[in-house]
């Protein structure tokens, strides 16, 4: 990102109007309607007048600043930044100037006694979100408080047209970084109306599972990577027509030309903390426009239901931005890093004193059962880690299992701090950037605990 004087509203030392000048600048740039004149009068309309022309070269200047800063959309003291990559400078122009306006409704006085909750579930693809928003009578402090809805699942790849109902029951709530106040982001299960679950509701299994484990308190830790794309499918921030420079100084990077999309992410980070998602750190990736974040840890069914809502606020957040936001465990091919979601796990008994034998015992059932857990790890049971898994770019083999100590190439990592003090915790490194966290966590459960 570049640098803001708040004081002066300039960005990059170009300085930029406010929003009412731009909506001046509209006004003024094309006639509003048409005047009866004598030919060759100065403002006759058989020729441009002279107000229009400058009106319009005013407008024209502002896109070409823009233009040339190439900056992500950006809410910086009432006014917006343009969107790289944006076909036409009309759209352009709607950009710069759609979210002055947007504020002026959000921050319109709400009735005290009612809650806008933004019901959100996962669609047929089993890694992409949808969302809608109701009003209900009152402000909901739990999931079981808010009633049951529906929607259109033929419209979702859940349904037919001919029985298209889904159902969707309301499993956790947090706090709404968009709309604020009393108003709520919901996360919801899915259901047929035989009150069967869907395909993609991996929800319920889940929580089964750790109601199961609950007195061994395990512990899940997940690194969520990700992509930035421009609206062109290219990573945001690379150069056009070309490649940027190989991978090496990317990873933690600072500066300009290292790192692309930080205010993304830092608006990212704060919105998640508003929303009391246990987020515990953000990092710039070995990717040049890939960062990674982390959720948690977290108790039981918590670390998925946290992590979901984190994608939908990031995804929300970039729409901001004008970034697109890519999960695709392999997004650019050659000599570039993918993208992946390593699991941290533990238990009651992996923490305590000598908790090194049950993180042994642990991997050593993992072992036993790659299969079952590469078909987990990401949704098409596979097929999209087999792009990723392929012993390089700090990846294992998706064919065999491998552990070791403070190795980042194996399937389970032992951090060397875990083997020094001999308890802690163990990373598997497996799972896509794309996985399904309830799928993930629960089959961690099922093979490592309840010995399935």
């Amino acid at each position: 990102g570049g640098s803001v004087d708040t004081e002066n509203k300039t960005w990059r030392g170009t300085r930029c109007p406010s929003s009412s000048q731009l909506a001046h600048r509209r006004r003024t740039s094309f006639p509003t309607r048409s005047r009866k004149l004598r030919p060759g009068s100065s403002d006759s309309t058989d020729g441009p007048s002279s107000a229009l022309k400058k009106s319009g070269r005013a407008v024209a200047a502002l896109l070409r600043t823009q233009q040339r800063a190439a900056l992500p959309t950006a809410s910086v003291c009432g006014f917006k930044t343009s969107v790289p990559n944006m076909s036409g400078e009309e759209s352009r122009l709607e950009k710069t100037v759609g979210k002055p306006t947007m504020f002026h409704y959000l921050e319109l006085s709400m009735p005290s006694d009612k809650s806008l909750c933004t019901y959100i579930w996962i669609d047929g693809t089993g890694e992409h979100l949808r969302s809608k928003t109701r009003t209900v009578n009152f402000v909901p402090k739990s999931a079981e408080e808010l009633p049951m809805w529906n929607y259109d699942g033929s419209s979702t790849y859940q349904a037919q047209g001919s029985n298209s109902d889904v159902f969707l029951k309301p499993a956790a709530v947090f706090p709404d970084p968009f709309l604020r106040g009393s108003n709520r982001l919901v996360m919801c299960e899915t259901y047929r109306p035989n009150n069967e679950p869907t395909e993609t509701n991996h929800r319920h299994k889940c929580a089964e599972s750790m109601e199961k484990v609950k007195d061994q308190e395990p512990w899940f830790g997940i690194e969520q990577e990700y992509t930035f794309l421009d609206t062109t499918g290219k990573p945001f921030g690379w150069p056009k027509g070309g490649f940027p420079g190989p991978q090496g100084p990317y990873y933690c990077g600072v500066g300009t030309g290292r790192v692309m999309g930080r205010d993304v992410v830092e608006a990212h980070y704060r919105a998640c903390l508003y929303s009391n998602i246990n987020i515990s750190g953000t990092n710039a990736e070995v990717m040049p426009a890939q960062w990674e974040y982390q959720v948690g840890p977290c108790g039981g069914v918590s670390a998925a239901d946290e992590l979901w809502m984190s994608r939908y606020i990031l995804h929300r957040v970039a729409e901001d931005f004008g970034i697109v936001v890519t999960f695709d465990p392999k997004p650019m091919t050659g000599d570039w890093n993918g993208a992946g979601a390593h699991t941290n796990f533990s238990t009651k008994a992996m923490r305590a004193e000598g908790g090194m034998k049950a993180i042994e015992a642990a991997i050593a059932r993992l072992a036993k059962q790659h299969k079952r857990h590469i078909e987990a790890y990401d949704p098409k049971e596979g097929r999209d880690n087999e792009r990723r898994l392929t012993g390089r770019h700090e990846t294992s083999s998706i064919h065999d299992f491998s552990s070791g100590v403070a190795n980042r190439g194996c399937s389970v990592r032992i951090p060397r701090a875990v083997a020094e003090q001999n308890k802690g915790y163990f990373e598997d490194r497996r799972p896509s950037s794309n996985m399904d966290p309830y799928r993930v966590t629960e089959v961690l459960v099922r093979t490592c605990l309840l010995e399935e």
